[in-house]
């Protein structure tokens, strides 16, 4: 199949994915709209010698998730949003105690339970650790359902070289929407890297202890070693016509493919020098992306299914030396192509919302 382009539904296609990259472990609970993941590795991963698991809970996968990567195996979780928020207790455990793993979260309307609708309005939660204690976990944001694919490989890699937890942070439109895509090739589960840090049974290897027990000196290495190292290493990002930009637009995930479509349409039909960026990674956010944006570029307009969230680390990366611009929708929807092209349009006119 690697090659060969197929159609899948994006909760699909990053279960299979994750089967790809040597995931062999899945603890979860079901919640709308990401319920293909574990339907999907409920059958797979027998298939390839793995285990399913469903729990009794969201905190029950999150623990049974640090189990079981504690112990060495390649984990995942998946969930959306309230379920992420229920995790969050084991994921703080997770994160603290350096035990690599991937969390899938296919977001949904909030707060509180919120609805079904895909909208982006997680972005806090999984940027910003989203339980407490400052930590930070990698997160991936996928435009469409073949980089969510792709991404799934990276997520992996990424969490057991940094042991840490990171995200396939993606809207539910994109759990949810078919799409052609070519799947990557197996890896083969005996190159991957031995963990020796990983607790041990009856293996006859010195017996190791993993917890989450921080020390002063392990949160001091964290913040001024370890998430630093990460931040300076790790930035992604796609950029179009920066150069000679007069304006441009940033968003992630839907949003951003929607956008990218959007200046490309307005360049096209207008000539305006509309520029545009797209974090691939949202933590560690890319600086290095933001800084190639001219100082003589006149604003920069940041387009999101929330009420501003991303716009935030938006305005930190460029800190004041160009004007910051947000417009979003804030329910249920994401927003159109002719709706981001009205929104670029207010640009200049003095009818766009500074923030």
């Amino acid at each position: 199949m690697a090659g060969k382009k197929v159609l899948m539904k994006g909760n699909e296609a990053v279960a299979e994915a994750a089967v790809r990259a040597g995931c062999r472990y899945f603890f979860g609970y079901p919640i709308t709209p990401q319920n293909e993941v574990p339907e999907y590795l409920s059958k797979r991963l027998p298939e390839v010698g793995g285990a399913f698991l469903q729990s009794e809970s969201e905190l029950a996968a999150a623990n049974m998730l640090y189990g079981g990567a504690g112990a060495g195996g390649r984990c995942m979780t998946s969930s959306s949003s309230c379920g992420i928020s229920l995790k969050s207790e084991g994921i703080s455990y997770i994160a603290a105690a350096e035990v690599p793993c991937v969390i899938v979260d296919m977001s949904r309307r909030g707060p509180g339970i919120g609805g079904l609708q895909p909208t982006q309005s997680s972005y806090r939660q999984a940027t910003k650790g989203g339980g407490h204690g400052g930590y930070r976990c990698i997160v991936f944001c996928p435009s469409s359902v073949q980089e969510a694919a792709d991404m799934m490989q990276d997520a992996f890699e990424m969490a057991e070289k940094y042991r840490m937890p990171s995200y396939i942070y993606a809207d539910g439109l994109i759990g949810q929407v078919m799409e052609p895509l070519a799947l990557k090739d197996f890896v083969d589960v005996n190159t991957i890297a031995k963990k020796p840090w990983a607790v041990s049974g009856p293996t006859g290897r010195p017996r190791n202890m993993v917890n989450s027990g921080m020390p002063e000196e392990k949160y001091e290495y964290f913040h001024k070693e370890k998430y630093p190292e990460i931040e300076k290493a790790e930035q992604k990002w796609v950029d179009e016509n920066l150069e000679d930009a007069e304006y441009v637009v940033t968003g992630f995930g839907t949003v951003g493919r929607i956008a990218a479509t959007a200046v490309k349409k307005i360049r096209e039909k207008t000539g305006k020098k509309i520029g545009f960026i797209r974090p691939l990674l949202a933590w560690p956010f890319p600086q290095k992306g933001y800084d190639k944006i001219p100082s003589s570029v006149k604003g920069v307009l940041c387009v999101e299914a929330n009420g501003g969230q991303m716009a935030d680390d938006v305005k930190m990366a460029l800190d004041g030396r160009i004007p910051v611009y947000f417009e979003g929708t804030y329910g249920s929807t994401m927003p159109t192509v002719d709706e981001v092209v009205a929104m670029v349009e207010k640009l200049g006119t003095g009818k766009e919302v500074r923030w």
